[in-house]
């Protein structure tokens, strides 16, 4: 299979340079800078569960070569529309775009642009940096990806994806029920950004403070609740790995929302939090957390739109 990643950042360059790194026939897709630091050291990626130095094939926007089997989609949620534009050469009849972006709106998107037929669920679960260096840093021992038919079932190019990603040591699994997983982790993304935007802090600084367990609990109910409403209600284990995960004491898990808050960059607040506020009101959820988080990052992307 040939695989096109768009962009080598965190994500894609991780779940990509694994590939690459495994032998498979893997091309990214990046700007010229990027490009440049490719060619000059490979990719780099720096994780308790392997480090890697490896050459990569890129191209430029414009160069692509063919259509390809399958496409990884890892842009920002802001960045869509761009990203839908850059791919469109390497997407032919046969193409499976494979997006793992956060929250669920992009779908609708994808399948405008492409068609119903060619567009997977996909969620990754990682925590990954890019830095200035190039270099790709793993922040924890999670490398996980969940893909399948938005449809449901599992068909054969969705079980070649997953064959492609044996031996790479990453945690990839075919699923019969992508939707739900994506629904799951939304809800956990959203509760999340939510709480550590709203609060300026990891899941330890919140646990820690009075009230701080509680109010992380309660938005979580509140994002469980659209959730039901659309017809994905969480399943047991999840809820039970979920809340362990959202109050554990003395843990740095924090939302990259957070990070790209604090440093005065774009976030996605408007597809992760905007849109499961959205969600809530067509089905009468009260979500009244969720609603000044939403307000908070809202101000936020106010002030910087106002200056540039």
């Amino acid at each position: 299979m040939r695989f096109l990643i768009l962009g080598a950042g965190a994500t894609g360059g991780y779940f990509g340079g694994r590939l690459a790194a495994a032998g498979r026939d893997v091309t990214f897709l990046v700007r010229p800078a990027r490009a440049a630091q490719l060619e000059a050291q490979g990719l780099v990626i720096e994780s308790a569960l392997g480090a890697l130095r490896h050459p990569v094939a890129v191209a430029l926007e414009g160069a692509l070569k063919g259509p390809f089997d399958v496409v990884f989609l890892t842009a920002k949620a802001y960045d869509l529309d761009a990203a839908i534009r850059s791919i469109g050469p390497a997407v032919g009849s046969a193409t499976a775009i494979l997006p793992l972006l956060n929250g669920l709106s992009h779908l609708d998107r994808l399948e405008k642009a492409f068609g119903a037929e060619s567009v997977l669920g996909g969620v990754a679960y990682i925590a990954a940096t890019l830095g200035p260096d190039g270099v790709v840093r793993h922040l924890n021992r999670v490398h996980a990806l969940r893909f399948g038919e938005c449809s449901g079932g599992i068909g054969a190019r969705v079980a070649a994806i997953a064959e492609a990603f044996a031996g790479t040591g990453v945690d990839a699994a075919a699923s019969a029920d992508i939707l739900y997983d994506m629904w799951e982790k939304f809800v956990m993304l959203t509760t999340l950004a939510a709480m550590s935007c709203l609060l300026r802090g990891s899941v330890g600084d919140i646990v820690a403070a009075p009230d701080g367990e509680a109010l992380m609990l309660e938005c979580l109910a509140e994002c469980e609740a659209v959730a039901a409403a659309s017809g994905y209600p969480t399943r047991p284990a999840h809820r039970q790995e979920c809340r362990a995960m959202l109050t554990r004491r003395g843990s740095d898990f924090s939302a990259s929302m957070r990070r790209d808050l604090e440093k005065g960059a774009r976030t996605e607040a408007d597809a992760v939090l905007g849109d499961m506020l959205a969600r809530a009101r067509a089905l009468g959820v009260s979500a009244p957390i969720l609603r000044v988080a939403a307000c908070h990052l809202a101000v936020h992307e106010t002030r910087l739109a106002r200056r540039s």
